[in-house]
């Protein structure tokens, strides 16, 4: 019976794909159980606070001391730009699906439930990992004022860990800070934000002082030859840097993870996105170049950069305001942190991925109670036994990867048509996404309208296709369904985009001309990935922010990306894997057979049990024939194949002798 083993692993295999690359609909405005209060300034801030904090007063330290040197400046500039152009792309889905999750969220809607929970899976180790970096860098940066009393004290009480792995003590201090902030988080979304405001305006402060301090005492021999030049470690060193530096700048995705519950997200997150991250990578830039204008970069203290440095230039009162901001910008960042994870979490629950239990909301509080209690007591165990940098590599690598996804789906959702027709990309089902639609259903804003011009709805028929004076390229990227050869160069340019980086990283320096052969390559293949792509016609829908230049913007993002999660050491990646292993058995085992676009109809529209419900909110049915004639060939066409038998009695009468 070899035939049928073939037809019946054929079609269980079938049954998984279907289900791996099944989209998230979205209709009419959000319906949320959360509470909608935050204003763009309470957002701006929170981005602001979630990324000024351990970044600023740890990790430049440690950068300049072991990595790049003066060149930190470039380090973090380069950082920036990389997460800048990820930014603007999570600032385009926010506007878009104004909805908790982030990158989850959006990766769900444009590419496919089996990506989105990757993505959501990272985003819960960054924001866990987040947050015990910051705790374990406010214990350490305390301990360090005042001489290693506290370590030494744990020490004599627990004795060492003598593990690689772990840290090198247990940091009690650290484990307190995590459960002190998930009770301040725990009183509501509009408190806590009061809080974050106040002490990151604080914050901010402290840092301008301390800008201004540095550029007053500033020697510019320390960045002489004598003292190691500007770029000791040299450009390797830079790139390193900005892979650890990238790690200041993770905490904008938080920005997209409050739209829930944002009073205007379609105007808030696009405007609280690009002030934070402008303002956030100016400050980074300038206090890197002013902490290696005050002293030499071999003499600065990771543990405790700017009190040592300002102590090094008899500037001993500052010490005591640098302590107060770091206390502040620290309380921020994990504050930011352990807000952003039980959203995910709550995200990934009412979508069915994660146990249900994840998306209940307190009815007083209106925030998910029980993730933050998950999130937080977790946060606080890892954030005991393992060490900073261990700790800030592990999350820079899941990180990236959701900043590459998310800047790839861009380019996808802006080159997919309306779903006038069923539609193929990644195997999905024939089901509209927001992207999908000419008014742009999440945010409310209108699109190609009645009211529009006659070359508008023209473009709106042949968004996907090749433009008329591309039409050479009809041979290799016609006879295709609309926005389909868009898809596949998506993911060519990507995987080309990986090879390169990896080939140039893993590259000697004094080769032979031959082995340049597969950049020459490679770098075609990216160049005539960007023609196809740009060779169609983008969809002409109307909203509120849009990244520009599109598909250069966010393919140079995902080239950035992926080069600095080359650069990440192999032990990083060691642990990725186990990680990622642990998520791919909970899909596997639990979320695709619980995810709601598997429970039919109902299932499929279904927001929550506490928000779900309402006619025109998130999920809700739209009441149109196109709509319902769909619906109805997917129920039809799943049920009758699932109830017409694989193998017909026809044919095992045949085969038997």
């Amino acid at each position: 019976m070899p035939g049928a083993r073939h037809k019946i692993l054929g079609h269980v295999l079938s049954g998984f794909c279907h289900k791996m690359n099944r989209r998230k609909p979205l209709y009419g405005e959000m319906e949320t159980p959360l509470n909608r209060c935050l204003t763009t300034l309470d957002i701006t801030l929170l981005g602001v606070g979630h990324m000024v904090g351990a970044g600023i007063y740890v990790l430049t330290g440690t950068v300049a001391r072991h990595m790049a040197g003066p060149a930190t400046a470039l380090s973090f500039l380069l950082a920036g730009i990389t997460s800048t152009l990820a930014a603007l792309c999570y600032a385009e889905f926010g506007t878009r699906i104004p909805r908790a999750g982030s990158a989850y969220a959006y990766t769900y809607v444009s590419i496919g439930e089996f990506w989105a929970f990757i993505i959501g899976w990272n985003i819960v180790l960054e924001y866990m990992i987040g947050a015990a970096s910051v705790a374990r860098a406010w214990s350490g940066y305390l301990d360090a004022m005042v001489d290693g009393a506290i370590s030494n004290a744990t020490i004599s009480i627990t004795g060492e860990m003598h593990d690689s792995l772990l840290s090198r003590y247990p940091d009690v201090l650290a484990f307190i800070i995590c459960i002190v902030a998930s009770l301040i988080l725990a009183v509501g979304v509009k408190t806590s934000a009061i809080i974050n405001n106040g002490l990151t305006i604080l914050n901010l402060l402290v840092i301008t002082l301390v800008i201004i301090l540095g550029f007053y005492y500033a020697d510019i021999e320390n960045w002489s030859e004598k003292n190691g030049g500007f770029m000791p470690y040299g450009f390797s060193g830079v790139l390193a840097g900005a892979a650890t530096c990238f790690y200041a700048f993770v905490g904008f995705d938080s920005i997209s993870a409050s739209s829930e519950e944002a009073k205007d997200p379609t105007r808030s997150i696009p405007i609280a996105t690009i002030l934070s991250m402008a303002l956030v990578a100016f400050g980074y830039i300038l206090v890197a170049i002013a902490l290696t204008l005050m002293v030499p970069y071999q003499t600065i203290n990771p543990e405790a950069a700017l009190p040592a440095a300002l102590g090094a230039v008899h500037a001993d009162w500052a010490k005591y305001a640098v302590a107060i901001g770091a206390v502040c910008g620290m309380t921020t960042t994990l504050l930011g942190s352990l807000f952003s994870l039980p959203r995910c979490l709550y995200a990934m629950s009412a979508d069915g991925l994660l146990f249900g239990f994840l998306s209940d909301v307190n009815n007083k509080s209106q925030i998910p109670t029980c993730n933050l209690i998950i999130a937080g007591f977790s946060s606080a165990l890892i954030a005991l036994f393992f060490d900073l940098e261990k700790l800030v590599e592990f999350m820079s690598i899941g990180t990236l990867l959701a900043y590459t996804i998310v800047s790839a789906a861009v380019i996808i959702l802006r080159y997919r048509p309306n779903q006038t027709v069923d539609d193929s990309s990644f195997g999905a089902p024939p089901l509209e996404s927001p992207g999908d639609r000419e008014d742009s259903s999440a945010t409310g804003t209108p699109g190609t309208d009645g009211g529009s011009s006659s070359s508008e709805m023209f473009e709106a028929l042949t968004v996907g296709r090749l433009r008329a004076q591309y039409a050479w390229l009809e041979p290799l990227a016609g006879g295709r369904a609309p926005g389909t050869a868009v898809t596949g160069c998506v993911y060519t340019f990507t995987i080309a985009a990986a090879a390169l980086c990896a080939h140039n990283h893993f590259l000697a320096e004094h080769v032979a001309l031959w082995a340049l052969l597969p950049d020459i390559i490679l770098s075609f293949i990216i160049f005539a990935c960007l023609v196809i792509i740009w060779a169609h016609q983008q969809s002409p829908t109307r909203i509120p922010f849009k990244v520009p230049w599109v598909p250069l913007l966010p393919a140079a993002s995902v080239m950035l990306n992926v080069e600095l999660m080359v650069n990440l050491n192999a032990l990083t990646w060691a642990r990725f894997a186990i990680w990622m292993t642990f998520g791919l058995l909970l899909y596997f085992l639990y979320g695709i057979h619980h995810s709601k676009l598997g429970e039919g109809v109902t299932g499929l529209l279904s927001r929550s049990a506490s928000g779900g419900g309402h006619s025109g909110g998130w999920g809700a049915v739209e009441k149109t024939n196109a709509l319902a004639r769909r619906i109805g060939r997917l129920g039809r066409g799943s049920k009758g194949d699932d109830r017409k038998p694989i193998i017909c009695d026809d044919e095992l009468n045949r085969r038997e002798p």
